[in-house]
């Protein structure tokens, strides 16, 4: 049997979407972290810091009680660095450090390994190993969907960015064939696995991570995220991370064709429509939610982290909403879930 527990996630207030996933050979810890509200979030200061301290004392109450801990990647709302209680005995199952990383990110995997090895007696710097010279191929290669879409009168800015993001890419490339690459490592209590693309199987519970996929629209300079499908007895928990929607429309191809029973979804940022989210971009992750209910017909979409930031969400994704209703699948947030109102309604009363 499959069992799931969302101990924080937006709705409740602070941001995070950590889940524990239970079964009778593992449970499984993803994304130990939480960080504070965005200062335009409808709530005081004192409460936004209540909210954190309540979601991260969740969070170590379920690192207790997890086996294995997942990392899909390195911003404070998906991991903690450095508390040992989170990480001690665990099996590690850690975005790559080394690949598909942008600097800011990188330079936290840095810091976050040097504090993890130490818990194993070991220096980093002195078991780094040497740069990997190697091609990477154009990841528009694999997103053949997005790609075929006609944009109208937009395509002539999409060409452009999407030309600006391939010649960021090459510079990227450029940089992680210079890294010096962080192991994985087996050291007394400590295993640490880097995560992307691996499947490995934990008695009969099987986890399956994706290639590295952007962190919202393409090319997106935020970085790159590891999805997460765990597997048991015929039931399938599929765990996004941060696609943004999805905006991406082979990351929508992506989770239809699993068929999850158990959806933990990141919605559009909403709150940064104008500034960061683009109409467009939030056109197409509604169409992408809608076609996730309608094709992959999930028993239960908890659709969460980054959209409920700010009140309008649902008049937002309303179509979503409303196709959800129709189908008989149940789209809530994390609060909702709990028998709560989302913190963002709940704060401006």
């Amino acid at each position: 049997m499959l069992r799931f527990e969302p101990v924080w996630a937006d709705s409740l207030g602070a941001k995070s979407f950590c889940t524990l996933v239970e079964t009778p050979d593992a449970r499984i810890l993803i994304d130990p972290g939480v960080a504070i509200m965005h200062p335009t979030f409808p709530a005081s200061y004192e409460d936004k810091v209540r909210w954190v301290e309540e979601g991260y004392g969740r969070v170590v109450a379920a690192a207790a009680r997890a086996d294995v801990v997942v990392i899909t990647h390195y911003h404070y709302d998906h991991f903690t660095d450095f508390d040992e209680r989170l990480y001690r005995g665990k099996l590690i199952l850690a975005k790559s450090p080394n690949e598909y990383i942008n600097d800011s990110q990188r330079a936290r995997a840095m810091r976050f390994y040097e504090r993890l090895f130490s818990t194993a007696g070991v220096e980093l710097r002195e078991v780094l190993e040497e740069p990997v010279e190697r091609d990477y191929p154009n990841p528009l290669e694999e997103l053949r969907h997005a790609l075929s879409l006609d944009y109208g009168d937009y395509w002539g800015r999409k060409r452009e960015l999407l030309e600006k993001g391939l010649k960021w890419f090459g510079g990227r490339v450029s940089k992680w064939n210079s890294y010096e690459r962080i192991p994985e490592l087996e050291r007394g209590s400590l295993r640490l696995l880097f995560a992307d693309g691996r499947e490995l199987e934990v008695g009969g519970t099987r986890l399956r991570f994706t290639k590295p996929m952007f962190h919202g629209v393409e090319f997106s300079r935020v970085g790159w995220v590891v999805g997460l499908v765990v597997e048991h007895g015929g039931e399938k928990l599929l765990y996004s991370s941060d696609l943004n929607g999805p905006i991406i429309e082979d990351y929508a191809d992506w989770i239809i064709g699993e068929r999850p029973r158990v959806l933990l979804l990141d919605g559009p940022a909403t709150y940064t429509l104008g500034y960061m989210l683009n109409r467009l971009n939030l056109r197409r992750a509604v169409e992408n939610l809608k076609r996730i209910v309608l094709e992959a017909a999930p028993e239960l979409v908890l659709l969460d982290h980054h959209l409920p930031r700010e009140p309008r969400f649902r008049e937002r994704l309303r179509e979503v909403y409303e196709v959800a209703e129709r189908e008989g699948v149940r789209v809530v947030t994390v609060a909702e879930y709990l028998g709560r109102e989302p913190a963002c309604l709940a704060a401006g009363r």
